[in-house]
């Protein structure tokens, strides 16, 4: 009797000491390693890539995400009307993690030639590589989106992701353990739920929450700016791999392949514009978007006569340097409901780094579409990001520390920094009809079109919407 007691009584005990454990650690937070939010393209990527690293296989890595799981059960046979220009550079990232095969199984169009011209005058300037290998590649951002989930899918043994997940408040650490207060990063999410974090990755865009919450300046402005984009239908089929951009006084204009027999546009223009392009019927809108890339409304004899005369003796002196123009396809119709607008400014985080935070994509650097590098430069800040943690990590260090954080922000602001003055300046450079100012840049673009030395110069860089090109 004493002995049946005596079972029950321990019985007993341990059913209580679980409950008990269980309520001590649903109270006392999860800590993970890296925490990233934000699960657009830069932020699934960055998960994937920590998730491939093997020297972070044994790291906790969660991924939270407000939307919903966005992966195709069946690739829809319209296109996006929001496409991205992934450079070479930003396919060899993907490929290194498996998303990349995704994306070649789904849609994607490469183009092998881009043509770069002003709408004030006939200068032009062409890119291409030797033996018309691939520039690049246009790829709508919900296949991008579909193939980065599929990816992180097969990583569910190492990247948790947590959807339809909002945050309500960050806590920060102080930089130094005072024995007192948490040492991690606190995350209070909106079902009540807190987490604890080494380290946060704030990939959750230009109005990034993580940013202002750590207290992380911007510098910024508008451009006065909004980018009109819709998905065309072109007169007739053809092999469609060209990137066309021809620069208007309104602003940029830009037509990039899908597939031989469709384009995307992005046009960037002023507001007022911008909402008669949205609303005007169908077959003005085509007529419209003809006219600016085939019009020479804007031409002055005292310019052409000029540009004609550079472009004789560049001819006479380099006669095989010059690139042949081609014309752009004609637009037949526009895509039902493919018409949309959004504002344009320019964006720069003043730090990318704290203690146990780091920025990447949007939430670090937003740019003009003029070069459409939101997403290589933010892709860029995943590998980099990625490499130094996975140092960190081999070297058996604390991921959130500023020792290898401050080595990531000094790469890629040296990368970042350069590359958006250049797009600004462009975008200054040719919003304007001021004839000094066109012949300047009628004279240079000429020159640089006939001297290959010059177009392939290290570093050089041409802006095209959606497309900036770094010939190297």
């Amino acid at each position: 009797m004493q002995r049946l007691c005596l079972l029950h009584f321990l019985k007993l005990h341990r059913i209580w000491t679980l409950r008990q454990g269980r309520a001590l650690s649903s109270a006392v937070p999860a800590v993970y390693d890296v925490v990233i939010s934000g699960g657009g393209m830069v932020g699934s990527a960055m998960a994937c890539a920590l998730g491939s690293d093997p020297n972070l296989r044994h790291k906790k890595i969660l991924l939270l995400e407000a939307g919903h799981r966005k992966a195709f059960d069946c690739l829809p046979e319209i296109f996006s009307n929001r496409v991205s220009s992934i450079t070479p550079g930003s396919a060899a990232l993907l490929a290194s993690f498996g998303a990349w095969d995704l994306i070649l199984a789904m849609r994607f169009k490469p183009f092998k030639r881009m043509q770069v011209w002003d709408a004030c005058s006939d200068a032009l300037i062409t890119f291409d590589k030797d033996a018309m290998e691939d520039m690049g590649y246009i790829v709508e951002n919900d296949v991008i989106i579909s193939a980065l989930t599929q990816q992180l899918d097969s990583l569910s043994k190492r990247v948790e992701v947590l959807y339809r997940s909002r945050v309500l408040d960050y806590k920060w650490p102080p930089p130094y353990n005072n024995g007192e207060a948490s040492p991690w990063v606190e995350i209070e999410l909106s079902d009540g739920q807190k987490l604890h974090t080494r380290l946060l990755i704030g990939a959750d865009g230009h109005n990034s929450m993580v940013r202002s919450s750590a207290g992380m300046q911007t510098v910024q402005w508008g451009y006065n700016h909004v980018a009109i984009v819709a998905t065309l239908h072109l007169s007739e089929a053809t092999d469609n791999n060209v990137s066309w951009q021809r620069f208007l006084p309104s602003g940029p204009i830009a037509l990039l392949p899908l597939s031989d027999t469709c384009s995307s546009l992005v046009w960037s223009t002023s507001p007022e514009h911008a909402s008669q392009l949205v609303n005007m019927d169908e077959e003005s809108f085509v007529d419209t978007v003809n006219s600016a890339f085939w019009s020479n409304e804007n031409h002055s004899e005292f310019i052409t006569s000029a540009g004609s005369l550079l472009h004789s003796a560049l001819s006479f002196f380099t006669p095989s340097g010059t690139s042949a123009r081609q014309l752009p396809p004609s637009v037949a119709r526009v895509e039902k409901n493919s018409r949309a607008a959004f504002p344009l400014g320019l964006r720069h985080a003043t730090e990318y780094i704290r203690h146990r935070v780091a920025l990447i994509g949007d939430a670090a650097h937003r740019v003009h579409p003029l070069a459409g590098q939101g997403v290589n430069m933010g892709f860029g800040d995943v590998a980099s990001l990625t490499h130094h943690l996975s140092t960190a990590a081999f070297n058996g260090s604390d991921l959130g520390s500023t020792k290898h954080l401050l080595e990531f922000e000094t790469e890629r602001q040296r990368h970042n920094l350069p590359l958006m003055a250049a797009v600004d300046l462009l975008k200054r450079l040719y919003n304007t009809k001021q004839p000094p100012v066109v012949l300047l840049r009628t004279l240079g673009l000429q020159a640089t079109n006939a001297l290959s030395p010059v177009k392939v110069w290290n570093h050089f860089v041409w802006g095209g919407n959606n497309v900036i090109l770094l010939i190297q």
